[in-house]
């Protein structure tokens, strides 16, 4: 069965024991791993892989085709993304500062370019400047550089970005928090319909209370492709981002997603969705 990933340790973590076949009764996986845009972007092909880790902005656009799987995705709180200036670009004027600047972005249809697009409508005057499109691990020294004049990242940033010389101007995390009293939901996790979606999403949960159970046996894996991550922040990041929503949305997870999609497309940022297809 062909599988497609992030490197980050939260999917290595999930997909540790399918991936190496200690789940009984699951085929082999032929994994591809790459960043959110390309998962995207391969999610949106016609000929995708079976399963897909996506950004929930993405889900739109491919629900007809692929079916939202109630497991293995990232949805939380505390763990949104966040927007970094550098320390001399004046990150402490607040988002003002924002206002026609180049923003650097990991993906047009991420959920935290959605994120960012909602906040930044209320919050920047004016408008942005210009969005420029970067691989999530270009963007930190993009700002670092003054290449961009700020930065929108996820996942381990939230714990490295001090070590470029970078402020925080907004964590879009929180701000949703306290907007909604909702969690975050970043990444999804799809499989094409025509599959026995109830099989497979038994299988990613197996693979999640394997992890749980036996950390250790997974860390080389996960090290493997973190390799500019430190072993802390590994643990940080997985122990962040797989979490009670990664084994099941529940209803909680259901209306966060909902909440989302459905706030995005009454601004018209997104298509609306049938939220009906959003369950299997």
């Amino acid at each position: 069965m062909k599988i497609a990933f992030s490197p980050c340790p939260n999917d290595t973590f999930i997909f540790h024991a399918w991936v190496h076949g200690l789940i009984p009764g699951a085929p082999m996986l032929d994994v591809t791993y790459a960043d959110i845009d390309i998962t995207n972007s391969l999610a949106a092909g016609l000929n995708g892989p079976e399963v897909v880790k996506i950004s929930y902005a993405a889900l739109p656009w491919v629900l007809s085709e692929y079916a939202l799987l109630p497991c293995g995705g990232a949805l939380g709180r505390g763990c949104g993304p966040l927007v970094l200036t550098s320390n001399s670009a004046g990150g402490n004027g607040g988002p003002a500062v924002l206002a026609g600047r180049r923003v650097a972005v990991p993906s047009e249809r991420s959920t935290a370019y959605l994120l960012f697009r909602l906040w930044a409508a209320r919050h920047v005057p004016g408008g942005i400047g210009q969005i420029v499109i970067l691989p999530f691990h270009e963007i930190m020294p993009a700002v670092r550089d003054g290449i961009v004049d700020a930065g929108l990242v996820i996942h381990e940033a939230r714990f490295t970005y001090p070590s470029y010389g970078l402020a925080l101007l907004a964590d879009l995390g929180s701000w949703w928090e306290e907007d909604n009293n909702l969690p975050i939901p970043l990444g999804a996790i799809i499989a094409r319909r025509s599959l026995d979606l109830n099989a497979i999403t038994g299988w990613i949960r197996e693979s999640i209370k394997f992890a749980w159970a036996y950390p250790e046996l997974s860390q080389e894996y996960v090290l493997s492709h973190a390799k500019e991550l430190s072993p802390e922040v590994v643990k940080a990041h997985i122990e962040l981002y797989v979490n009670e929503f990664s084994l099941n949305l529940g209803e909680t997870g259901y209306r966060a997603v909902t909440a989302l999609l459905s706030r995005a497309s009454q601004e018209g940022l997104l298509p609306e969705v049938d939220y009906e297809a959003l369950r299997i």
